[in-house]
């Protein structure tokens, strides 16, 4: 497996062109998933795009009361930054606790969330806290950016620029790690917005998803307890070596639990 082509885009205008030209043609960010899949022979691109060249795609900044994060900003940008340790540490949080640092230098937001990765942390992050994703195009709320296993509403042609943040939600992720990938066996964000309370469940195997249940139970009442009795569904997960469906879904269930009693005990 060769790829045939390789190319820096400098003007989105290229970019897009190219990936109409060729629809074998994929999209390099950090490389951290595509390059994996290619070594193990699971993508055949016939053209690489390089988007490390586009300024659109880079840059963190608080925008009209939202926080605007790059779709090239690495995981470690994120994690580092001042202005989101302070204006949504809870995403900082979560950006400093994907896999290791090596990763975190070259992995980025933008290739995370278009990969869609089952068990991947920010698809959790983003939508839990109602982020909307904006492309080249068109703006999708996180509700609607993904639609199940490594499936998203981009369409082929599309580029993914950024995503906004409210700065009001208070956010906590927590996950149980896959030790040797350090991907989320299972992951919970939970958020507290102007919208009510949003539960993003992670790692089931399926795609990224919302737990509806336990979002109502909390606008209730926002304490761990008020989910006593609550499960999530088995069939939401899935089963491989790592961890079976049941114990995916309990560890959903705890995780929630914990992250519920981090927003009332800790700093937001």
């Amino acid at each position: 497996m060769s790829v045939l082509d390789f190319r820096t885009a400098t003007r989105m205008a290229d970019a897009v062109a190219w990936l109409r030209e060729d629809p074998d043609a994929k999209l390099l960010a950090g490389g951290q998933t595509l390059l994996a899949a290619m070594r193990l022979r699971l993508a055949a691109p016939t053209l690489l795009i390089d988007l490390q060249a586009l300024p659109e795609l880079k840059g963190l900044r608080e925008d009209a009361g939202q926080l605007w994060v790059g779709a090239m900003c690495s995981h470690a940008q994120v994690a580092a930054s001042p202005l989101v340790r302070q204006r949504l540490p809870g995403l900082a949080r979560l950006a400093a606790g994907i896999a290791d640092q090596q990763v975190r230098n070259r992995g980025t937001l933008g290739g995370s969330i278009a990969n869609a990765d089952p068990a991947a942390c920010w698809p959790a992050g983003v939508l839990a806290l109602g982020g909307t994703v904006v492309t080249d195009r068109r703006e999708i709320t996180a509700d609607d950016f993904f639609q199940g296993l490594f499936s998203t509403a981009l369409e082929a042609d599309e580029v993914l620029v950024g995503v906004r943040f409210p700065l009001a939600p208070r956010l906590h992720y927590l996950k149980f790690e896959q030790p040797a990938s350090r991907f989320a066996l299972t992951g919970v964000a939970v958020a507290r917005t102007a919208d009510g309370v949003r539960v993003a469940l992670t790692g089931l195997g399926h795609g990224v998803c919302r737990w509806p249940e336990a979002e109502a139970a909390l606008a209730r009442r926002f304490d761990a307890q008020a989910l006593n009795g609550l499960v999530v569904d088995a069939a939401w997960a899935g089963s491989d070596l790592h961890a079976s469906a049941e114990y995916r879904a309990h560890l959903a269930g705890v995780l929630t639990r914990r992250a519920v009693q981090q927003h009332l005990t800790s700093a937001p």
